[in-house]
């Protein structure tokens, strides 16, 4: 029996004429209720939010539903070698100082380190994909970026979050 028939028979329940719908788009793959927070929303509130729904990150939403940012598991943690903030290396020279290193990754750091709400933690203009963005295109971008979740906009809008499983289980179907 060939490959095909078989995958027939388990997928069509012993029936070889029927073959199960494959996803090819975000939005017949994506969660079209995902848990947000808002930008004011306290840390410890995001952190909630992250314990409660069991997710490593959560996409930040204005008053208009527009994805301003999300905060993941990453932004909430200081990896460092010391485990503390390290501050960037220096000279003094003829009475001023001298930085040896780009000040921005240590602002973002600090800005983490003190942060009271989403806003000051969030990766702002996060990667994110359309609802009628391909699941192979959506994969592509989950593999070079690295993400585990990609916010789905539709007009700068959330209309839902597809994951790194999401897109593996569609492309295994």
């Amino acid at each position: 029996m060939s490959l095909y028939g078989t995958l027939s028979r388990i997928v069509g329940g012993g029936r070889s004429d029927k073959v199960a719908p494959v996803a090819e788009l975000v939005s017949e793959i994506m969660d079209t209720s995902p848990a947000t927070v808002a930008p004011e929303t306290s840390v410890a509130d995001v952190v909630a939010t992250l314990r409660e729904h069991q997710l490593p990150g959560v996409p930040v939403v204005d008053s208009d539903g527009r994805v301003v940012g999300i905060v993941t598991e990453a932004d909430l943690v200081l990896p460092d070698q010391d485990g503390d903030l390290h501050i960037p290396h220096y000279v003094n020279l003829f009475g001023g100082t001298v930085f040896l290193e780009s000040l921005h990754r240590f602002e973002g750091r600090l800005r983490k380190a003190f942060a009271a709400n989403a806003a000051d933690m969030m990766t702002r203009d996060p990667d994110s994909v359309s609802p009628d963005t391909s699941v192979r295109d959506a994969a592509r971008l989950i593999h070079e970026t690295g993400h585990n979740r990609l916010p789905v906009v539709e007009d700068g809008r959330l209309v839902g979050v597809v994951t790194r499983v999401d897109v593996l289980g569609a492309l295994a179907a």
